[in-house]
């Protein structure tokens, strides 16, 4: 199983913001050198993670994003779900969706799927930002 190219930029994005803190937003541009992601796509992804509230815009000349919770309150969990909708190994697991597949109800591996899916959920919900900010910060020798 493989997390999208969308999750894994946003989780770095956001370990940037939180790596760089201060009174001053941080750019897309300045983000995208950092980062090596390419400001247009960070754009797509500051839309979903500013409508889900982990971040905030600064409009003006010396605006950009800050983080608008503190890096211990953001779990990387909220951050897969501001960019992909859900952790859902297969398509039957989603809710609301019409599934195409005669033995959604009789599967005998359904349930595997979706204690699977806590699992991922529960892990990444335990997960912060400041957890990965303190692990970055400790193999780069950043003061925090």
């Amino acid at each position: 199983m493989r997390l999208s190219t969308r999750v894994r930029y946003a989780v770095r994005a956001m370990v940037d913001l939180a790596l760089n803190p201060g009174k001053d937003p941080a750019s897309l541009k300045e983000i995208s050198i950092r980062e090596g992601i390419s400001a247009r796509y960070l754009e797509q992804l500051f839309i979903k993670l500013r409508r889900g509230g982990l971040i905030k815009s600064v409009r003006g000349p010396r605006g950009g994003y800050l983080l608008n919770k503190p890096p211990k309150k953001i779990t990387i969990g909220e951050i897969v779900r501001c960019v992909e909708r859900s952790f859902d190994p297969v398509h039957c697991l989603k809710e609301g969706t019409d599934v195409d597949c005669s033995k959604k109800d009789e599967c005998v591996t359904r349930e595997l799927w979706g204690e699977l899916e806590k699992k991922i959920t529960g892990f990444l919900d335990n997960y912060t930002l400041f957890d990965l900010k303190e692990r970055v910060s400790e193999k780069f020798e950043i003061p925090i």
